[in-house]
């Protein structure tokens, strides 16, 4: 009787709501709401910059899909990073804000393993756009005459269902996993959003195919992008530098800067956030969910802003836009 005891407990337990975490430490300079997650000097900029992320994507959407000399591949590949952008936003929107509110302190487990389903398969979703960016770069610097035919509407359309499937099918089985997992630690997560190593820290099952599967599909997806984008740009570097003209070579050169931008903006918060897990356990738990809430809403934030000013095409429609 004893034995059968013990899968019911740990079934309630792990049916328990899980705990989504503020700023750590940081009540204690509000003491009137000592026992609330509700952190007025942050909730205010927080709200603000989701509010910057929602309206700036949507603006160069508006902008891509309004302006006709705007409907190229270039475009057309900028408008899937702000849709990923967009849909980044909203994903971890409702649980930040709403931690930092005070008005929502639990998720779930259903919904903590849809979010972080959405969060992963969105991060992925970005690197693959960077990488198909990359390539139109390398198609438009070092095969120009042939850039049209290369990347028609058909195939643009190909790419991007590709990328959609690249980025969300292979994380279906270890995220459907999570289900059966039993949580029989603490509820208490690490982010005021839920990840699929904080889920799998609080797991007292047989996490290895979870583990060694997200080792390996980072090190193919993530890693294997980051090789490729590296790669293409020696490529384009060594065709720039073979361009006689020094005015052909800035133009080239400057076609790049807001991609480069757009890929230091999305892979150093996520080498930050993986060195600080790994190395910095001594670290503040502030340290931790500050780098967390970097490497969900940096890239979202910076990249229309980004395209806005180092984009001419973009910056003179927007400039029209809001003064016309």
């Amino acid at each position: 009787m004893a034995a059968l005891a013990v899968p019911t407990m740990w079934s309630n337990i792990s049916a328990a709501p899980f705990l989504l975490t503020g700023f750590p430490g940081l009540e204690l300079f509000h003491p009137w709401i000592s026992i609330s997650f509700f952190h007025p000097w942050l909730s205010i900029p927080f709200s603000c910059i989701y509010v910057i992320v929602l309206w700036g994507n949507c603006l160069v959407l508006h902008v891509i899909r309004t302006e006709p000399s705007l409907h190229q591949p270039m475009f057309y590949f900028l408008a899937m990073l702000a849709v990923t952008d967009l849909c980044m936003g909203l994903s971890t929107m409702h649980t930040v804000l709403g931690v930092l509110w005070g008005f929502m302190r639990e998720i779930s487990l259903d919904s903590c393993i849809a979010q972080c389903y959405f969060i992963h398969g969105l991060s992925f979703m970005e690197s693959s756009v960077l990488l198909t960016m990359a390539f139109d770069r390398y198609i438009a610097i070092c095969n120009p005459l042939r850039y049209s035919s290369i990347l028609t509407n058909s195939r643009i359309i190909k790419i991007g269902l590709t990328v959609l499937g690249r980025s969300f099918v292979f994380i279906t089985s270890p995220i459907i996993r999570l289900k059966g997992f039993h949580y029989c630690r603490p509820h208490i997560l690490s982010h005021s959003f839920c990840l699929h190593q904080d889920l799998l820290r609080l797991a007292c099952s047989d996490i290895r195919f979870n583990s060694y599967y997200a080792l390996m599909l980072v090190i193919c997806t993530l890693l294997l992008d980051a090789v490729l984008i590296l790669f293409s740009y020696v490529l384009i570097l060594k065709s720039v530098l073979a361009i006689a003209s020094q005015e052909e070579r800035n133009k080239s050169f400057q076609t790049c800067i807001s991609h480069i931008c757009a890929v230091l903006v999305f892979y150093v918060p996520i080498i930050s956030l993986t060195m600080v897990h790994r190395f910095g356990k001594h670290l503040s738990p502030v340290v931790h969910v500050l780098m967390g809430n970097i490497y969900i809403l940096f890239p979202p934030l910076m990249n229309p802003i980004i395209y806005s000013v180092k984009t001419q095409q973009i910056r003179s429609r927007m400039l029209r836009l809001f003064f016309s």
